[in-house]
């Protein structure tokens, strides 16, 4: 069972609470978990990522153990930790400003 932290304003989107518990079905990587995410809660679906190239939103970041990593393949598997659900998988919304 994997733990994913989401962003406040799309926990409050989907009517979630702190942290949503997924039980994956093979290897948990950045797309099985959004994947799964899109699925449970529809109502997510294009806010993490775009929905026709399935490209990871501009804002949005992933972080694993404590890394950065958004920039990684979206088929990498996540760190042992976080697929056994030791560690959560935080979903952050970035802040750009000048």
């Amino acid at each position: 069972m994997i733990q994913v932290m989401l962003p406040q304003q799309l926990r409050t989107l989907a009517g979630l609470g702190t942290a949503v518990s997924l039980d994956l079905k093979g290897v948990a990587t950045q797309r099985t978990v959004i994947d799964a995410i899109e699925s449970a809660y529809p109502m997510l679906r294009g806010t993490l990522r775009d929905p026709s190239t399935q490209s990871r939103r501009a804002f949005v970041r992933f972080f694993a153990c404590g890394e950065d990593v958004s920039h990684e393949s979206p088929d990498s598997p996540l760190p042992e930790a976080v697929a056994a659900g030791r560690e959560p998988f935080l979903i952050i919304g970035a802040i750009a400003g000048g």
